[in-house]
């Protein structure tokens, strides 16, 4: 099976990031002979602050999404946070991504699946691997083409997250493809001044030890100067550090 690769800017926030970034995608394709997915959030819905950035929403963000298909012909992933949103997603992005906290809701998988486009469901942090054979039904009974499990740790007490890499090997016991999200997983939920904190100095060996674990998918967000960032600055991985990390999980 070909190795899933995503990866993107947490949220899309202007068109010439977007640019930038997936310049650099098509460059590590063209190298590489890979087909990086595309990921940016028109919505990010689920911040710790309401003063947080959002992002541009779901008109201007797909208009966005779509002109980054159109230049580069890169294959595109965003999530939806609600089931409304499913439909006019569906006619632009290639991959419908259910947020880890929204993963059991019923309507939401049910939109997604009815799309027609793969449905990336990423696994709850108080969910173990085994429990997530439950939104798989709930998606392939709907319809769906494709489902795809995403790793993204587990809860430990109120501040922190920890990654079971055997969830990886129990969910492919479900799905034929499990991607081990790698930027996620460093984060440390714990409101640091209303934002999510983290360390990226671990999403390769996050990347690699997910490798060990027979992922068949790797999910980072990344950005050019990622402590500039507007959501989840310290999580995601430096852009011109992405082409060496997949050289190697290749």
């Amino acid at each position: 099976m070909e190795t899933k690769f995503i990866a993107g800017p947490c949220v899309i926030e202007s068109a010439q990031l977007l640019d930038i970034v997936a310049r650099k995608l098509v460059e590590i394709n063209r190298q590489l002979g890979t087909d990086i997915i595309f990921k940016a959030s028109f919505d990010k819905a689920n911040r710790t602050s309401i003063h947080s950035f959002r992002g541009p929403g779901l008109e201007q963000g797909l208009q966005m999404l779509a002109d980054v298909k159109s230049k580069y012909g890169l294959r595109l992933l965003t999530d939806i946070h609600e089931a409304w949103q499913a439909e006019p997603v569906g006619q632009v992005v290639d991959v419908i991504q259910i947020p880890a906290f929204l993963c059991r809701q019923t309507d939401l998988l049910v939109a997604a699946a009815r799309t027609g486009r793969t449905v990336n469901i990423k696994k709850a942090q108080f969910l173990s691997g085994r429990d997530m054979r439950y939104p798989v039904e709930k998606a392939r009974e709907a319809g769906a083409s494709e489902v795809w499990l995403t790793e993204r740790g587990n809860m430990m007490g109120y501040g922190n997250l920890v990654v079971d890499f055997r969830n990886i090997s129990d969910m492919l016991e479900i799905v034929p493809t499990v991607v081990m999200d790698c930027t996620h997983s460093v984060q440390r939920p714990d409101a640091q001044g209303g934002k999510t904190g983290g360390d990226r100095r671990f999403v390769p060996s996050m990347a690699l030890a997910a490798k060990a674990f027979g992922a068949t998918g790797y999910f980072f967000e990344v950005h050019p100067t990622p402590d500039e960032g507007l959501s989840d600055a310290a999580n995601m991985l430096e852009l011109d550090k992405l082409g060496d990390l997949v050289k190697q999980l290749i």
